[in-house]
């Protein structure tokens, strides 16, 4: 029991670091989807100061290019972005079955050998595992806010989320 314990905190934890790492990359990709809206800005700002010296066919082209390699930017910064995301996903999933199989196997070995050491290890560690999962909830929850700032999402209330739940 004791085991299963640790490895559920264990799995909840590796959980709560899939999920900052999820924040960071929706945070990075918001960084560089702004990127591309500062670079149009500033594109057409320079065009503006220098039209009266440029063909009309020249700032068509300008256009277009500034079009085309925004367009290559933004996929880059969404491939990267979902490619991260999946990478995470991955990770998290072989972590969390590396888990349960490491809980399955102790619970065995002590079956087949007698040995309770590992329960007693186990015992042990809990309250420890079980305090720095509170820490990295902490961080996944302020991550997640700072993610939400940059992407220009409105916050959401604690009253809200908690009615949120009731109605769920």
């Amino acid at each position: 029991m004791t085991a299963k314990n640790l490895s559920t905190v264990t799995t909840e934890l590796i959980e709560s670091y899939g999920n900052t790492a999820k924040n960071v990359i929706k945070a990075w990709r918001a960084g560089g989807e702004r990127v591309v809206g500062y670079m149009d800005l500033r594109f057409e700002s320079a065009l503006k100061e220098s039209r009266d010296q440029l063909s009309q066919g020249t700032v068509a082209n300008a256009r277009n290019a500034q079009k085309v390699f925004n367009g290559f930017y933004a996929k880059g910064v969404h491939a990267t972005a979902n490619g991260a995301e999946t990478v995470v996903d991955s990770v998290v999933k072989l972590a969390e079955k590396g888990v349960r199989r490491v809980a399955a196997n102790a619970g065995r070995f002590e079956e087949k050998t007698g040995y309770t050491a590992l329960s007693t290890v186990a015992s042990a560690v809990v309250p420890a595992a079980v305090a720095v999962s509170r820490i990295v909830l902490q961080v996944e929850v302020k991550s997640n806010g700072l993610a939400g700032k940059i992407a220009g999402e409105k916050p959401v209330s604690a009253f809200r989320k908690a009615r949120a739940r009731k109605a769920a």
